[in-house]
């Protein structure tokens, strides 16, 4: 497997599998050399466990952190502070990608950023969709599974309270939907949820008018 011939077809999906490169004759053990060596070289960046972004300039493309976030840790969604900055729900963009997993919890670091992973049941791994934002597609929790996901985990730690939403500075509260926020909130079943769902709703509510 010569470089050109990587490049050739794979400039135009840079973010990439090791185990994609079966395309080629080369033997496992011989393409686990050539990437390493390109690594070295600094034509590709190892992110985690088999998976490679060709550097620039030799990609054909650049790919977000919300894709990396999405497809070297699977299943999973961006959601908690990525995705509430993401929406305007909180004042400030958030650097490191946040997301949601059925699978541990983890977090490693790549490209200068900080990926975080945290876990949920599966029963509540729901709430997502898949948006476009120029030649980049992903996936992420929607405002208020956003939002209900921070507190799942806040809830879980024992650190809910109206200080600690307080403490979100939320803002562009208009965009949130209640109704949604409860449909989400049925799907855990955990003690003290319900009662912090309802202590969010009521500050929502108290809140969002001022800011309409």
């Amino acid at each position: 497997m010569k470089w050109e011939e990587f490049l050739k077809e794979f400039s135009d999906r840079p973010l990439f599998h090791s185990s994609m490169l079966r395309i080629f004759d080369d033997a496992p053990v011989h393409i686990e050399v050539q990437l390493s060596r390109w690594s070295r070289a600094g034509k590709l960046c190892r992110i985690r466990r088999g998976w490679y972004l060709i550097e620039e300039p030799y990609r054909a493309r650049d790919v977000s952190e919300a894709v990396i976030a999405n497809m070297v840790v699977q299943p999973s969604y961006l959601s908690l502070e990525w995705a509430l900055g993401f929406y305007g729900l909180i004042p400030e963009a958030v650097f490191n990608p946040t997301s949601i997993t059925t699978a541990r919890g983890i977090e490693f670091t790549a490209k200068g950023r900080r990926y975080f992973y945290h876990h949920v049941q599966p029963t509540f791994f729901a709430g997502y969709e898949k948006i476009e934002r120029g030649s980049d597609v992903f996936i992420i929790a929607g405002p208020e599974k956003a939002l209900l996901d921070k507190m799942y985990i806040a809830t879980r730690i024992g650190k809910f309270s109206t200080d600690w939403l307080k403490g979100l500075r939320l803002q562009n509260m208009n965009i949130l939907d209640e109704d949604k926020l409860r449909s989400w909130a049925v799907l855990v079943s955990k003690p003290g949820f319900a009662a912090a769902v309802d202590t969010a709703a009521a500050y929502i509510r108290e809140n969002r008018e001022g800011q309409e």
